[in-house]
C-alpha cells in the first residue's frame, strides 16, 4: 500500500468530522472541501464571496505547499456555491490563482453549508509531476 501523507490546516471541523485537508498518496495530492475559515475559527470575510473564494484558496494552497505540491500541480478545483449569482466574483478570484494554470474545474450551486455564513467551499486534486 501507498504510503498516505496526511495534511491538516487546523480546522476544528478535521478532528470532529474524521478528515484531513488534504491528503498526499504518490504524486496525488486530494484536497478536501475548503471553507472560508479565518485563523481564528470564525468565517472569513462574511457576506463577501470574493473574499470567501481568497480565503479558501489561500487554505488550499498552503496545504499543497505542506503536501510538497503547489498551485501549478492542481489538475481540478470545485466550487460550490450558496449563491449561483456570485459565480463571476469567484472566477475572478479563481483566475487570480490558477489562471497560467488552467486546471478543470466545476461551479455549482448548493442548498447549504455547515455554517451558513459560508458562500463558498471548494476542493483541488494536483498531481505531481515526478518526470519533470
Amino acid at each position: 500500500m501507498a504510503h498516505r501523507q496526511l495534511i491538516s490546516s487546523g480546522s476544528p471541523y478535521e478532528p470532529r468530522i474524521g478528515f484531513s485537508r488534504a491528503v498526499r498518496v504518490g504524486p496525488h495530492v486530494f484536497v478536501s472541501g475548503t471553507a472560508p475559515i479565518a485563523p481564528d475559527g470564525t468565517p472569513a470575510a462574511p457576506g463577501d464571496p470574493a473574499g470567501q473564494a481568497r480565503r479558501c484558496f489561500e487554505i488550499i494552497q498552503a496545504a499543497l505547499e505542506e503536501a510538497g505540491a503547489s498551485l501549478a500541480h492542481v489538475v481540478r478545483t470545485r466550487i460550490f456555491l450558496r449563491r449561483i449569482e456570485d459565480w463571476a466574483q469567484v472566477a475572478q478570484v479563481h483566475g487570480e490563482f490558477f489562471g497560467a494554470v488552467r486546471p478543470a474545474s466545476t461551479v455549482v450551486e448548493v442548498s447549504r453549508f455547515i455554517d451558513p455564513a459560508w458562500l463558498i467551499e471548494v476542493e483541488a486534486d494536483a498531481f505531481i509531476d515526478l518526470e519533470s
